[in-house]
């Protein structure tokens, strides 16, 4: 079967999950000090930050990956349905970092669900990946074996990574957060960059 419908029904996914985020933003109607609220949910502008631009950026790769792709089979219906599980399920550990990062007790293990939900995410990003180009079993047959390197090479070391930031939770939850957001970043490079230099 052609990607099209699975295309369209992750879009649809990944918008409304991106969309939800901007709910985690609430002041008390009955502050006398509006201007000092806005800086006091200073949590909840960087989790939304991270959020979507880690949602965004998996969008983005997401779309490039279909590019790659001939055709779906059930299989892979299934693995990218676990991918919008998790993505869906972004906005509530964003709401546990808005809520309770500025809180000692609580922060560790709120920045911790957000991170466990991360390196999931990247699992089952890793998965899909894997059994489109594995054999080249749903790649086109135009598309240079090197393109397809680039990709694995750079995805490699994502589950470690997330895994790693989520870890430093246990230490400093406000570091951990930021790594998320570096690891956004690295991420929205294109793969190319990371081509190895042939002799």
């Amino acid at each position: 079967m052609t990607s099209a419908r699975l295309e369209t029904f992750s879009d649809g996914v990944f918008a409304i999950a991106i969309t939800l985020l901007v709910l985690e933003f609430s002041v008390d109607a009955a502050t006398e000090d509006l201007g000092k609220e806005l800086l006091h949910i200073w949590p909840s502008y960087l989790a939304y930050v991270t959020s979507f631009l880690t949602i965004g950026v998996i969008w983005v790769n997401h779309h490039a990956l279909f590019d790659y792709v001939s055709h779906v089979d059930r299989a892979m219906l299934f693995i990218n349905t676990l991918l919008l599980m998790v993505v869906a399920f972004t906005p509530f550990p964003t709401r546990l970092i808005a809520e309770f990062l500025r809180e000692g007790e609580n922060e560790e293990t709120a920045a911790l669900t957000y991170g466990i939900t991360f390196v999931i995410m990247a699992v089952v990003f890793q998965v899909l990946w894997r059994w489109m180009a594995t054999g080249r079993r749903l790649i086109k047959p135009d598309v240079p074996q090197a393109e397809i390197d680039d990709v694995t090479r750079t995805f490699l070391p994502g589950v470690p990574i997330y895994a790693g930031a989520a870890l430093i939770a246990l230490v400093s939850p406000l570091a951990s957060i930021v790594l998320y957001l570096v690891i956004a970043l690295f991420y929205a490079l294109p793969p190319s960059i990371y081509r190895r230099k042939t002799a």
